[in-house]
């Protein structure tokens, strides 16, 4: 696989112009790079150390990156509720190329952490100190309990055993399709010799279509009509034969009303079963007729009151509408420290702000002189966090029922632009709102955070419709940028966003077929690559030696790539976040450490820090050692002689369409799905649902999909913990309240048994009592509100507060019990008849609820360094989890949230549990 600069790409060849390492590797180098570094025997390499312990290094002492406080924070769920400031999609594959970008698409911000504001200038209070990576625990980097073998350890050999079983696979299927081809061919020239002289009326008609092992339909390819229709004829004809039989003749007047259950099932029926037609969607025509009614465009911005003003240096300022409002921008976030104390942050802002300050004529003071505004120092912004702020509680406090009302109101006002019909389909649209104008806040260290996202008008949006469609009218006294009719792309509206020059697309939601079709192209994509994985492996082991350096970064950045889920990265432009994937990796990013460990530091996709400590194999370190040779140093690339472009050319020759990111899927699917063909799951729900979660796991440190410990872990983990210590005070009072009825039973089970333990002591089991009078009254009060808000709707009165302190006197009396408990030691019978049975049945139950609890903390600690969601969502085929739900009979509901159903719905109904992956 030897390469030469004719056939280098344009963009390698500028990259190569300005490298530091040689076009061939000598094999003096070669040579050289093994001497001093002697192989230590046989190691598991696959396995990273995420977030672990740092210690002295032989070599390449780490250089700092400048990038501190760049924790890598989980993903926000797709389950979050969406708003006006709802991300945009990511879909690149239906937009223009020349307007695609090759930054990652940026997330949601990372969400704000609530603080005491302090009357202290805000550039004036004291930065949190730099945090270094934290020093992980056994069990945080995977060391089990009962053993002396690190966990990491147990799945490197694991995972070495998955990779060959893949190898293995991959080889089998080949020669099964090899087989299969060579069969068909020949049963082709036999049925045309044949056939010669067969009359026409009695050639063979072809048959009936089957399923296929993937779970789909085979479609008949002598027949017109559509697959989903031909099932939707024979359903409708057989409930005609149906119809037509008095099933009820005898037993009384059948009902002539359609039932609820009736529209429903012709509803399933009559649903469009897209993944049973592979083959649909798979040109480049997206759709033949559209319409929609456009976006929502977030509300104009409204005046602050006049005694509500900034201040600067101490006087009242009065500001133009437009300036004001992105005073307000910043003013509404002060208790967001993560972003008013970061230095970046506040710079960008009063960059901004200060330019329209300028536009409007700058500020002025009560007396109507012009006060320019030089100094973020001198800016006090607390008058308007603080109506802000008194306006969000005002909202929050308002009944239930006017904020039913509310909602209801603005739902009635949106109906008309949640959904479109793509071709004589109703689809529901995903993000129809326009982003209202606020500041940038990216995530991690992001260059441009603060900056202000202006507002975005009609002429700024570009409408996609079918020629044949009513174009949605433009608010008035606006009109649209341009109407396009684009049947290539699947976006509906698209506009050009000021921060990045990014391009916002709205497009179907992700429970619309079209969504659905690209996620089902993505694992199936994935799926094809289980073909060819042996051939790429072999390949890249072979070019990990190679003497075209060229060839050798190109396997070592596959090897990474494969391995250790790093993303094959972009170059960026001078204006764009410094954001790194293996291909961009420099110099400083990675710290090798003898004999086989490599320390990768970098700021990823988002602008979240990558800190990742590996095993890797001796050729992989020794080729990494060549590639930061001397005289190479800080800021130099590592792969000077590859680009992201050249590597997935490369990779297509084995597949059409293979990417780099391919493999993350790919490894992830089919892991979890070797571990789920051995998988034997059985206990209660919970049980399975922790075996599932275990899986998850596995997969995530096999595939290194891992992430940082969440702030409130441990918070979380003393809750439930609490919980449990609650149900075990429960377990002791009823111990003692089978004494009253039956004092003799402490002399037959022992006076063990009905001792309290020991951390139930005194002061807990009183703030536990207090806690639990507590949230008694809460229950009372938030019912009786509910009642009166009834009574208000149904047009009578409200009860008076009176009927509130009746209610209250129950968890008075509950008070006053638990105080005569603690005085005397002890506890009376409660309920109806209480006997000892009964007794002895409730403590059954709370042991169980015990039990299922433990399982559930265990989890939850065992998954506390792993974004499951992430993992779940991303990377495993959905399909695989509908597998183990219909397998192991758990709910689908306890691993997919209900707009995860939606987005899968696919895959819950197009497989069942024998397929697989």
């Amino acid at each position: 696989m030897s390469s030469s600069d004719d056939d280098t790409p344009l963009v390698v060849k500028d990259r190569i112009n300005g490298a530091k390492s040689q076009e061939r590797i000598p094999k003096s180098v070669d040579k050289a790079m093994d001497k001093g570094n002697p192989s230590n025997g046989h190691v598991n390499p696959g396995v990273s150390l995420r977030m672990g312990p740092v210690e002295d290094m032989d070599v390449d002492a780490p250089v700092a990156n400048g990038r501190i406080n760049g924790k890598r924070k989980a993903r926000n769920s797709l389950t979050n509720g969406k708003s006006y400031k709802e991300a945009s999609s990511s879909e690149d594959d239906d937009k223009p190329l020349s307007k695609r970008r090759r930054t990652s698409a940026l997330a949601k911000a990372p969400s704000e952490s609530d603080s005491e504001l302090s009357d202290e200038p805000l550039a004036h209070r004291s930065r949190p100190a730099a945090k270094k990576p934290p020093k992980a625990t056994a069990a945080q980097i995977g060391e089990s309990s009962d053993s002396d073998t690190p966990l990491g350890t147990k799945l490197a050999k694991e995972k070495e055993q998955i990779e060959k079983a893949a190898e293995k696979e991959a080889k089998a299927i080949r020669k099964e399709e090899k087989k299969a081809a060579s069969s068909k061919r020949k049963s082709k020239n036999v049925e045309s010799d044949s056939d010669d002289d067969v009359p026409l009326a009695k050639k063979k008609k072809p048959t009936a279509a089957k399923k296929s092992a993937n779970g789909t339909k085979k479609v008949d390819p002598d027949s017109d009509a559509p697959l989903n229709r031909k099932a939707q004829v024979s359903k409708k004809a057989k409930a005609k034969v149906e119809a037509s039989t008095p099933v009820n003749q005898g037993k009384g007047k059948a009902k002539e009303e359609e039932t609820e259950q009736d529209r429903e099932a012709e509803d399933e029926e009559e649903q469009y079963k897209w993944w049973e037609d592979p083959t649909k969607g798979d040109g480049t025509k997206k759709w033949t007729t559209l319409e929609h009614n456009g976006v929502v465009f977030p509300p104009e911005y409204e005046p602050l009151p006049s005694n509500v003003k900034m201040l600067y240096d101490g006087v009242p300022v009065t500001l133009h509408k437009d300036a004001e409002e992105v005073a307000g921008f910043y003013g509404s976030m002060l208790n967001s420290t993560h972003n008013v104390e970061n230095p970046t942050f506040n710079k960008n802002f009063f960059e901004d702000f200060q330019k329209v300050l300028e536009k409007t004529g700058h500020a002025k003071d009560k007396n109507g002189h012009v006060v320019k505004i030089q100094k973020f120092e001198k800016c006090d912004f607390k008058p308007l966090f603080e109506y802000y702020e008194a306006e969000r509680l005002k909202k929050k406090s308002l009944p239930a029922a006017e904020k039913k009302a509310l909602k209801a109101a603005k739902d009635e006002a949106e109906a008309s632009y949640m959904y479109c019909m793509w071709d004589g389909r109703k689809q529901k649209v995903g993000n129809f709102r326009v982003e209202p104008p606020g500041l940038f806040r990216g995530r991690g260290e992001h260059p441009k955070t603060g900056r202000v996202k202006q507002r975005v008008y009609p002429e700024q949006i570009t409408i996609n419709i079918g020629k044949d469609a009513k174009v949605p009218d433009a608010p008035e006294g606006h009109r649209w940028k341009e109407v396009k009719h684009d049947q290539e792309g699947t976006w509906l509206a698209m506009w050009q966003e000021n921060i990045n020059g990014a391009y916002k697309y709205v497009m179907l939601a992700a429970n619309s077929d079209i969504k659905g079709q690209s996620d089902y192209k993505k694992f199936e994509k994935a799926r094809e690559l289980k073909k060819h994985i042996d051939r790429i492996r072999k390949d890249y082991q072979q070019d990990l030696k190679s003497g075209v350096m060229a060839d050798r970064q190109r396997a070592t950045a596959i090897y990474l790539i494969d391995r250790f889920a790093l993303r094959a990265g972009n170059e960026k432009g001078e204006d764009e976040a410094d954001t790194v994937g293996c291909c961009s990796l420099k110099y400083q990013h990675v710290t090798l450490k003898p004999p086989n460990r490599v320390i990768f530091d970098f700021l990823g996709k988002d602008s979240i820090r990558f800190y990742d400590e590996v095993e890797v194999d001796q050729q992989v370190f020794k080729n990494l050692k060549i590639f930061k040779k001397s005289p190479k140093t800080t800021d130099d690339d590592i792969f000077d002689r590859l680009t992201t472009s050249a590597l997935n050319k490369h990779l297509s020759g084995y597949m059409p369409g293979l990417t780099a990111k391919v493999f993350r899927t790919y490894n992830a699917s089919w892991t979890m799905a070797t571990l789920l063909r051995e998988m034997k799951s059985s206990g209660s729900i919970p049980e399975k649902v922790k075996d599932y979660n275990d899986a998850n796991r596995k997969v995530a440190i096999l595939c290194n999909h891992k992430r940082t410990v969440a702030a409130g872990h441990a918070g979380q983990i003393e809750k439930m913990e609490d919980k449990i210590k609650g149900l075990r005070y429960q377990q002791w009072r009823i111990k003692m309240m089978m004494l009253d009825i039956d004092p003799k039973l402490k002399k037959k089970k022992g006076a063990d048994y009905f001792e309290r333990e020991e951390d139930l002591d005194d002061e807990w089991v009183k703030a536990h009592q207090e806690a639990l009078v507590e949230e008694q009254r809460q229950k009372i009060r938030k019912k009786f509100e509910k009642d009166n808000e009834k009574l208000v709707a149904e047009g009578k009165k409200s009860m008076k507060t009176k009927e509130l302190d009746e209610r209250l006197e129950v968890a008075d009396e509950l008070e006053k019990k638990f105080k005569k408990e603690n005085k005397t030691g002890k506890i009376e019978a409660e309920g109806k008849g209480p006997t000892v049975e009964k007794m002895e049945a409730s403590l059954d139950k709370l042991t169980q609820r015990i039990e299922t609890m433990k399982v559930q903390l265990e989890d939850k600690d065992n998954t506390k360094e792993v974004a499951l969601g992430t993992s779940k969502i991303n990377y495993i085929d959905p399909r695989l989890t509908v597998v183990f739900s219909k397998k192991f009979k758990v709910p689908i509901e306890r691993f997919f949230s209900k707009t995860l159903r939606e987005k899968f719905d696919w895959a819950i109904k197009s497989v069942d549990e024998d397929w697989e992956f």
